[in-house]
């Protein structure tokens, strides 16, 4: 029996029941593939289904406002991907009337699809015979054929791919793409997989030379970074200051409250000395206090950010205010949503 039917026939009897595995619309396909990059399937999978039913079609995502769209996809991370999403949306839409395209190569081009998701839709909707190269197909093939390339490297990115090439099941791409990720997901694990239970056993070089668990080899990331954010929540009777973040920095076009960056924790003497506080109505006169005594800590993959919320009771109006009751409708990072449902604000 060759590897793909091994994989096929293990994934006959062990797939999990998803939505999007039972249509090939390009358009859902699409969706769930963007929303499931750096997310786990049972994170992604209630946002793909508010998704679906709120803009059941290209074009009505296509429709939608950009602040809508931010909302509906927050608490995802990697903003850029609904970013993408959206703009992508409207090139299908306006300039393709709504038709994607049908091969590797065309969808590549769309913006925020790269190899791994147009091989995704080539092969689910058009039959196309491209491989899949996720994390969870790097995985499998290091281990079973014993690699030990890294597979973030630039050698390791092309060998994989060559290597999936190869063993693609050129009948039924779709079928076998979406069973050597399912395959990698639940079988060959991450960590402690079930190799006593894998129909691969047998040719597995990782399990024969005891490299299951150093396998995939990965590079080094550089560094993590550490930011100190001090957050001004600056309110009146009516209102809340917040505005729309700009610029290449994370969480753009997110919504946040004012914002002091310093280079260390910082205490209030040093924070109300920003351009931010002084800018504040009727700041000297505020009642001005800190919420968290200790830092919130929020990790992203490349930085870790410590927070403190600055609490602003101001008597004054001000520009740029929204109701107080309605903050939670705007799109915010997970660090402030959280915040904005903790908080509650005193009239």
């Amino acid at each position: 029996m060759t590897f793909y039917q091994h994989i096929i026939n293990w994934y006959t009897a062990c797939k999990r029941d998803l939505p999007w595995r039972n249509t090939v619309n390009p358009y859902k396909i699409w969706l769930s593939e963007i929303m499931l990059q750096q997310t786990r399937v049972e994170q992604g999978l209630p946002y793909y289904q508010d998704f679906v039913n709120k803009f059941p079609t290209v074009h009505h995502l296509a429709a939608a406002a950009d602040d809508l769209v931010m909302k509906m996809w927050q608490g995802l991370g990697y903003y850029s991907r609904a970013r993408n999403l959206h703009a992508t949306s409207k090139y299908i839409s306006r300039e393709l009337d709504g038709r994607f395209p049908e091969r590797f190569a065309d969808l590549k081009k769309l913006k925020g699809v790269g190899d791994y998701t147009a091989a995704a839709i080539a092969s689910f909707s058009f039959g196309e015979a491209v491989p899949v190269v996720d994390g969870n197909v790097y995985r499998l093939l290091s281990r079973y054929f014993g690699v030990d390339i890294p597979v973030n490297s630039t050698e390791g990115v092309r060998y994989f791919r060559e290597l999936a090439e190869q063993l693609i099941d050129k009948d039924r791409p779709g079928t076998y793409n979406q069973a050597i990720m399912e395959f990698g997901a639940r079988q060959c694990k991450p960590q402690s997989p079930d190799c006593g239970a894998c129909p691969l056993q047998d040719s597995c070089v990782a399990l024969q030379k005891n490299t299951v668990s150093v396998l995939p080899v990965k590079l080094r990331k550089g560094k993590v970074k550490k930011r100190y954010f001090n957050y001004l929540i600056p309110y009146n009777d009516r209102q809340v200051l917040i505005s729309k973040r700009t610029g290449n920095d994370i969480w753009r076009d997110l919504y946040e409250f004012p914002l002091v960056e310093t280079g260390a924790p910082s205490g209030w003497d040093e924070v109300s000395k920003a351009a931010q506080v002084k800018a504040l109505p009727g700041i000297d006169s505020a009642r001005v206090w800190l919420y968290n005594e200790e830092q919130v800590v929020h990790k992203l993959s490349h930085q870790h950010i410590y927070t403190r919320f600055w609490i602003v009771e101001l008597a004054e109006e001000f520009d740029q205010g929204v109701e107080k009751s309605r903050v939670s409708d705007y799109a915010m990072p997970v660090l402030l949503a959280n915040f904005v449902r903790d908080f509650e604000f005193s009239n």
